[in-house]
């Protein structure tokens, strides 16, 4: 595959805006980690090898295990994550694939239960970020390092 667009060369603004969403982020309550699980999750489902090797790679530096990034794909069927990061996760999943089933009120409820409103808000711009990022580097071609 080779890259198709260097999008902040084409047009730094549209990046820019995307990068806007990051700084917003940043400054969120959300835990680090848990914001790096969903990027991860979003990007396995997503098939966004760029945002893999990221997050990945951002999510060990930030002290996250291999046994938990490794079976972030299987996490209902591990013991490695907290009901708060399950239910992430599940939001994760459905907002990912929202043309498959919308959202559906228990995945909601399981996330309200363990977020409040404003963490909740955070949680669905970090979701919605990542697969903006994973549309956006697997449609210009952007490549992990070798």
């Amino acid at each position: 595959m080779e890259q198709r667009m260097v999008l902040n060369e084409v047009n730094p603004a549209a990046y820019a805006a995307m990068t806007g969403l990051e700084k917003f982020l940043a400054g969120s309550s959300l835990d680090k980690t848990l914001k790096e699980l969903v990027k991860i999750r979003a990007s396995q489902i997503n098939g966004c090898a760029f945002c893999l090797h990221m997050h990945a790679t951002d999510a060990r530096r930030n002290g996250e295990t291999e046994i938990r990034i490794y079976t972030l794909n299987a996490w209902r069927e591990t013991p490695y994550f907290t009901p708060a990061e399950r239910a992430a996760l599940a939001l994760t999943e459905a907002v990912t694939l929202v043309a498959g089933n919308h959202v559906p009120d228990d995945v909601y409820a399981e996330a309200a239960e363990h977020f409040d409103q404003k963490q909740l808000s955070e949680l669905l711009m970090a979701i919605v970020t990542i697969n903006a990022w994973n549309r956006i580097a697997i449609t210009t071609g952007m490549m992990a390092p070798a």
